[in-house]
């Protein structure tokens, strides 16, 4: 079987939904790149680091904004989980932090960026919808990035409104995801109704795909158009999902 099309490779990818219900099935950590050099050694996925630097170099963020939290380990997460149990009780805790294995965090795609005015707080950064916040929060969907948990969605999402996490998707799942105003979890769901014979039809500017949905296993490959330009990634739901770029795409 070819690996790119197997169920393994269904655990891993850009749009990997990672939550109470679907925990993380597949390590990050040899993966993984230094955001920046100065500061605390914080990680990311490669692509996610290499869009980061761009944005916030696009933002002109300067040392007013910077990521304070990206990759964990299980054994940081469970750390965080148990200190926020003992300081600020369960409810402040299932809000805010997500179970050990269920974390974002720890699929090296995910960061929560603070303001830098004053002291941080390590669960709750400062992120307000002004500023440079807002510019960066503008600029985020061109290089990938969404807002993971918006004020309105935490009875899908599971997690409280944090306007400080934000999530790596790529292009053009971000745009997507941004024009709806989907959740992962909404998002998935409707790529999940469209096959590799009816796509889902994206163009904006120099950029088109077509993205369909199909489970990991034998024969996937004959779903691609032959010499197609795509990715592919896994939903950590036993499905994959194909971008398949077109002529003067990406």
């Amino acid at each position: 079987m070819n690996r790119i099309f197997s169920k393994e490779r269904s655990k891993r990818g850009a749009l990997v939904l990672v939550n109470a219900q679907h925990p993380l099935q597949c390590a990050a950590a040899e993966r993984l790149q230094v955001i920046r050099r100065a500061g605390p050694r914080l990680l990311l996925q490669p692509a996610a680091a290499a869009a980061l630097r761009l944005l916030l170099e696009r933002v002109g963020a300067g040392e007013r904004i910077l990521p304070v939290s990206a990759y964990r380990t299980q054994r940081e997460q469970e750390a965080l989980y148990q200190t926020s149990l003992r300081e600020n009780g369960p409810e402040y805790t299932q809000k805010f932090v997500a179970l050990p294995g269920c974390s974002e965090h720890q699929t090296g795609l995910a960061l929560d960026m603070a303001l830098l005015s004053g002291p941080v707080d390590p669960i709750c950064p400062a992120f307000p919808n002004h500023g440079v916040c807002a510019a960066f929060r503008r600029a985020a969907a061109d290089f990938g990035f969404v807002e993971r948990y918006p004020k309105g969605k935490e009875h899908i999402t599971g997690i409280a409104y944090e306007p400080w996490h934000f999530r790596y998707v790529g292009r053009p799942h971000a745009w997507i995801m941004q024009e709806r105003g989907l959740v992962l979890e909404e998002y998935l769901a409707l790529l999940h109704t469209y096959p590799a014979g009816a796509p889902l039809r994206f163009a904006r500017g120099a950029y088109a795909a077509e993205i369909f949905c199909f489970p990991a296993g034998e024969g996937g490959e004959k779903l691609l158009p032959v010499g197609a330009q795509c990715e592919i990634s896994g939903d950590n739901m036993g499905g994959l999902v194909a971008t398949v770029w077109k002529e003067g795409g990406r």
